[in-house]
């Protein structure tokens, strides 16, 4: 049996997560402290007890929700369930960055500082309003990359997150967006739907994003994970450090392949995905690229205790 570790993206943000487990685990509270000094603020505060705008402002979600995944995984690691079965991990789009620091290519510290520099420059790489995304439905890969094509009209509109076989987003400037939701409306999409959110993420427009990133990243010590990561933007493992530290800056621009990747791993042999931190979307999308495998979701005490019973019966 094979594992897969897979950290979620943004959207996944609660008020109150990860509170249960630093209340269970002194190793998962010593994440949020960790987290909290390398800020210089206190984020735990916000992310257990604050107001949930605040916490969705990409430049706290990003750090809060590496924090709440890694204080997941180190209450596994408390009870001695490691690393042994874990053959991948990979995480969709800020999820990545959790999952080098879960597998100690990044130190948390600089994990965190990573994570608030690209909310708050991916945010800024575009004035509200100019941007958007949107979730198609029902349409391949292929199909919405040519709608967004045929949309474009000289502006930025490109397919950005591929979910799953039927859950394509396009992101871009907002009236070429808007274009693309009625094309594929008239393409034969089940729904198109414009999404809330603040920035046009993993499209060209997030170029100056990219630009902050790569400067930040480039004096960050990066190790080789302790297994491969299957990176956003090629749907294959790697483990090399500078190959790293160049996809992460690729990935704020590039497509998030995450239909590809599952199907790799899957391919690979992994048969179980671990979603460690918050929330089950990325279990549902695993489950429609790869029927056959197993997933479950790690982000509450309640889910250690569970897997514990099973090792030990």
């Amino acid at each position: 049996m094979s594992r897969a570790y897979v950290f979620p993206g943004q959207g996944a943000q609660t008020i109150g997560m990860g509170r249960a487990l630093a209340a269970r685990y002194p190793e998962a509270q010593a994440v949020f402290d960790e987290v909290d000094a390398a800020l210089g603020e206190p984020l735990s505060a916000l992310i257990w007890e604050g107001d949930i705008a605040a916490l969705t402002l990409t430049a706290n979600a990003q750090p809060a929700l590496m924090a709440t995944s890694i204080a997941a995984q180190r209450a596994l690691e408390a009870e001695g369930i490691g690393f042994d079965t874990v053959g991948f991990v990979a995480g969709h789009s800020l999820g990545e960055y959790s999952a080098l620091c879960a597998a100690g290519a990044l130190s948390l510290a600089d994990t965190a500082q990573l994570l608030r520099l690209r909310g708050r420059a991916m945010q800024e790489a575009v004035p509200v309003g100019i941007g958007a995304m949107a979730a198609i439905l029902g349409l391949d890969f292929a199909a919405v990359s040519a709608v967004a094509a045929a949309a474009a009209e000289g502006e930025v509109c490109q397919a950005a997150n591929d979910n799953d076989p039927a859950q394509v987003v396009v992101s871009g400037n907002l009236a070429a967006v808007e274009r693309a939701v009625v094309l594929a409306k008239a393409q034969g999409a089940k729904r198109a739907v414009m999404l809330p959110v603040s920035a046009p993420f993993h499209c060209a427009l997030m170029q100056p994003a990219a630009d902050a990133m790569a400067a930040a990243l480039a004096d960050v010590k990066i190790s080789a994970p302790r297994v491969p990561l299957v990176a956003n933007v090629r749907a294959a493992p790697i483990q090399d450090p500078e190959l790293i530290r160049g996809l992460l800056v690729e990935q704020v621009t590039g497509a998030v392949r995450w239909r590809e990747s599952v199907a790799w791993m899957a391919a690979a042999g992994v048969t179980e995905f671990w979603e460690i931190g918050v929330g089950k979307a990325l279990s549902g999308m695993i489950r429609r690229i790869a029927p056959e495998v197993q997933c479950r979701a790690v982000g509450t005490p309640e889910d250690v205790a569970a897997i514990l019973a099973e090792t030990q019966a």
